[in-house]
């Protein structure tokens, strides 16, 4: 596989459209088995963090993905319903190959509509991807929420 910008765009535009198309499960076979989904409570940059020893608003690793999956997608989600239409827009798109990996960072926004409510969450999204096929597996995503280290209503879809 060759891995161009365009690849790495493409991959990144795909689980962004089963993410605001409620196709949870086709996102999760996305990831491998040893993956992390790691959303840091703080506005620091993820690379100067541990995960370990700082809080989290969200740290899973497979089997705690599958829960978090599971759950939205049975009917005793009630803190998702109605369920949130959502659209989001992926850009600024830098990346590089490290080890086998690629190494992504991308600055996303996301509008989430609720009950008549609208919020808007922004960030950067990392991705280590590694090549499979004519595509990617996703083996860990960090998101940097803008605001992270404010009051969070009510995050129970994925970002």
């Amino acid at each position: 596989m060759s891995i161009t910008r365009d690849a790495v765009e493409a991959f990144l535009f795909h689980e962004a459209d089963l993410l605001d198309e409620l196709r949870i499960e086709d996102w999760l076979a996305l990831w491998t088995p040893e993956c992390c989904y790691w959303v840091p409570c703080n506005d620091r940059d993820a690379d100067s963090t541990d995960p370990e020893r700082q809080v989290s608003i969200i740290y899973d690793d497979r089997a705690r993905l599958e829960d978090r999956v599971y759950r939205l997608m049975s009917s005793a989600a009630h803190s998702q319903r109605p369920r949130s239409r959502m659209r989001r827009v992926v850009g600024n798109l830098r990346f590089e190959l490290r080890e086998g990996e690629v190494h992504t960072r991308s600055n996303f926004v996301l509008a989430e509509l609720r009950r008549g409510r609208q919020e808007i969450w922004s960030g950067v999204s990392q991705h280590r991807l590694l090549p499979d096929g004519d595509s990617f597996r996703i083996k860990a995503k960090t998101v940097l929420l803008t605001q992270s280290d404010m009051a969070i209503d009510n995050l129970t879809f994925l970002l």
